[in-house]
């Protein structure tokens, strides 16, 4: 769908889902990630950057694994800890992820997606035509109920820095595993949250598609 079709539903409240003919697995159990290899640090920041152009093959189970992990999996279990950093230890943020078999939720300590739509909702996460095909559009949601630690007006603020740290450790993986990535904030976030059924403390901060690169870089 073109982006002047999807800004003109999105105007008149009907920028809706796709739906599916037949449901997602509920459960998705993710293979252990790939905790070691990859490009160095200094390579993968050398060549990391937003690219835009997605092929539509869906990831295999162990890059999605890796891809997950890296971007808020649990790296030190016996603490909970993850390999992004929340303010106070909140982990407010909840990493959806928008794929062709349904919308879901990924759950870091067991390390698996949890179906929470059975319709195809990456047309919604944002008004880029490349959104609808490429095979991964990651959103991130921020449930202030968690962070009761943290003054209010500073919930927002907080919450982004998460969603960044989040991001970025998505960049610095695609950038290792030859994927293409960016991160966007051009959305419709009544539309979205309709479409994901959100809760009323959730807040869409930002969405980030993934996919392999239509070209590569020169």
């Amino acid at each position: 769908m073109s982006t002047l079709a999807k800004v003109a539903l999105g105007m008149i409240g009907h920028l809706d889902a796709k739906p599916l003919e037949t449901s997602g697995l509920s459960v998705i159990n993710l293979p252990a990630p790939t905790q070691h290899g990859g490009l160095p640090l200094m390579d993968a920041l050398r060549v990391r950057g937003s690219q835009r152009e997605f092929l539509p093959d869906a990831l295999p189970p162990q890059v999605l694994s890796d891809l997950l992990w890296a971007a808020y999996g649990v790296n030190r279990p016996g603490e909970h800890g993850h390999t992004a950093p929340t303010a106070r230890n909140a982990q407010e943020i909840d990493v959806y992820a928008a794929m062709a078999d349904g919308l879901y939720c990924y759950e870091p300590e067991p390390h698996c997606l949890r179906l929470v739509e059975s319709s195809d909702v990456r047309r919604v996460t944002g008004y880029q035509d490349f959104v609808d095909e490429a095979p991964l559009d990651l959103i991130y949601v921020a449930d202030h109920g968690r962070m009761k630690q943290i003054p209010a007006a500073q919930r927002d603020s907080f919450a982004s820095v998460a969603a960044g740290a989040i991001s970025e450790n998505v960049y610095l993986y695609c950038a290792s595993a030859g994927l293409a990535t960016v991160i966007r904030a051009w959305i419709d976030r009544t539309a979205l949250g309709k479409a994901m059924g959100m809760p009323p403390d959730g807040q869409i901060l930002l969405s980030q598609t993934v996919g392999y690169p239509a070209r590569k870089n020169p």
